[in-house]
């Protein structure tokens, strides 16, 4: 084999190399902090909504002095920012260990 075949041999390993490097580290993504910032989301707006719907039937079903619909959409949204709170903390998790 002859230096230019050697040169070019090495080229081709270094490239396949960067490619393979790529590959299993693709970076951070737009796509994917949008798709957090949506998970996010959710994950406060489902509790707080459920919250107001049981609070409107358990009004309804068990009226108190005090208003369930209030309570629980307040304990709604304090489960969905404990949630948000764990994503958050799970993604930066996985973006510390690259």
């Amino acid at each position: 084999m002859s230096d230019e075949d050697d040169r070019s041999a090495s080229e081709i390993g270094r490239r396949a190399g960067r490619m393979k490097a790529a590959r299993d580290n693709p970076g951070p993504s737009p796509l994917r902090g949008f798709g957090t910032f949506g998970m996010i989301g959710w994950s406060v707006a489902v509790p707080t909504v459920g919250g107001a719907l049981l609070g409107l039937w358990l009004d309804r079903v068990v009226p108190q002095a005090f208003s369930w619909t209030l309570a629980l959409l307040l304990g709604g949204v304090v489960l969905g920012a404990f949630i948000a709170w764990g994503w958050i903390r799970k993604e930066g998790d996985g973006n510390d260990r690259s």
